[in-house]
């Protein structure tokens, strides 16, 4: 097992260049199965889920290499068109895979995905948009088996903008015959990324940003290279760690504008944001004022994803703030062990009240998922005394080399092995 070990109450200072977006990513290396050639993707971070879709692509009989920060996929050879058991478990966004893997092959199997324990995420939107499209989609026990002859162009009205419900549509609609229009589609960043890799590889796609997305299928793909956007999450993640400390920031590859939900929230709590095309800094008050009420919800609302790091700058507000969770069932994962290290929370199903103390204090704590791992570095950081946080697995999935990025920052932290 693996830990880390952070001494808290250093102000951070410095600059740092934040790695490229893990949910940027993803879908890209599943939509390289469309290419009977090669293509690259460059600003691909080196994290561990990563590693997985190339194992995924590579079980499928692709060639995928690494070299930096670039990843170079050949889908000439593709082979099969299932994906064990194994690698789906290792992480929830293999789902995507499946309308890749369907546009590609005509036929798909795989298991539901694992990955963090964020409570019931039904992938039934990502079926029915599929069954939409044509595909026959038949469940044995936890197997998917899907198939599709022909898929075929429609107009489909998503239920909820899910972000990966837009994506598998969009995937599966590149092989569909006729244009497909995604209505209350998913507009999040990395939904632009997405097509904009799809119209990088000759898929005509229109409208993504927008709640209504079309798609052109059926056109000869070929090789091309494409950059992943900035992490939004990884670079507000440490926005929030820097105002925990009490210091001040600087992100030189930002994208302001895919972070105006977090920093609205961040200057409420009194923090000094500057904001250029492609930087921001942050500079923390001497004391944060609570945030009051912070709803999550799909994009360009308060992102799920930063719910934790920022409800752990709320532990120590001057005041009560109030947190109410859309998303997932099971995203406040991170409370009981904010406790431990002194936190006033009180929840009741989708509600939490964060009533700030004057300091948290370290505390041998777990890292129950990604996001909260997230916040417990955050809260530790800030907080007085040693905090060891266990299972970092889970951070190693969405933050790349964590730890030497907080160092860089003037952050005591050592990772440790077990």
């Amino acid at each position: 097992m693996t830990e880390f070990v952070i001494h808290g109450g250093r102000k951070l200072k410095g600059s740092i260049a934040v790695q490229g977006s893990k949910n940027g990513a993803l879908p890209l290396l599943a939509a390289a199965l469309l290419v009977c050639g090669e293509v690259v993707i460059e600003n691909c971070p080196q994290l561990s889920d990563v590693d997985c879709a190339l194992d995924i692509l590579t079980y499928l009989g692709c060639k995928a290499g690494r070299s930096g920060n670039s990843v170079a996929v050949d889908c000439t050879g593709m082979c099969a068109h299932d994906i064990p058991e194994r690698l789906m478990k290792r992480m929830r966004s293999s789902v995507v895979f499946l309308g890749a893997i369907l546009a590609r092959a005509g036929c798909a199997e795989m298991t539901m995905p694992g990955g963090c324990m964020l409570g019931p995420r039904p992938i039934d939107y990502h079926l029915d948009a599929l069954r939409a499209l044509g595909a026959e989609i038949a469940a044995e026990g936890e197997r998917l088996l899907c198939r599709a002859d022909s898929l075929r162009g429609c107009d489909l009205f998503l239920p909820f903008p899910s972000v990966g419900t837009t994506e598998n549509a969009m995937l599966a609609a590149s092989a569909a015959q006729g244009t497909t229009r995604i209505m209350n589609a998913a507009r999040e960043p990395e939904i632009l990324d997405l097509a904009g890799f799809l119209n990088a590889i000759g898929i005509p796609v229109r409208g993504a940003g927008t709640t209504v997305i079309e798609v052109e299928g059926g056109c000869r793909t070929h090789g091309a290279r494409y950059t992943v956007a900035t992490d939004r999450i990884a670079a507000g993640t440490y926005l929030c760690a820097a105002a925990a400390c009490g210091g001040t920031v600087e992100i030189t590859n930002a994208r302001p504008e895919h972070m105006a939900a977090l920093t609205n929230a961040l200057r409420h709590a009194g923090c000094d944001i500057l904001e250029k095309l492609g930087y921001m800094r942050l500079t923390a008050p001497s004391h944060i004022a609570p945030v009051g009420i912070v709803e999550t919800r799909p994009y360009p609302g308060y992102a799920t994803d930063m719910q934790p790091p920022l409800m752990a700058l709320m532990c120590t507000a001057e005041g009560t703030s109030v947190f109410i969770e859309n998303i997932f069932e099971s995203r406040y994962n991170h409370m009981e062990q904010l406790r431990r290290m002194g936190a006033d929370i009180q929840s009741e199903g989708r509600f939490a009240a964060v009533h700030g103390v004057a300091r948290l204090t370290g505390a041998p704590v777990t890292a129950p998922d990604l996001r909260a791992g997230a916040a417990l570095v955050t809260a530790a950081l800030g907080a007085y005394g040693r905090t060891e946080i266990s299972h970092i697995d889970h951070l190693e999935r969405g933050y790349e080399r964590m730890d030497e990025t907080l160092r860089r920052l003037g952050a005591d932290v050592i990772r440790r092995e077990q």
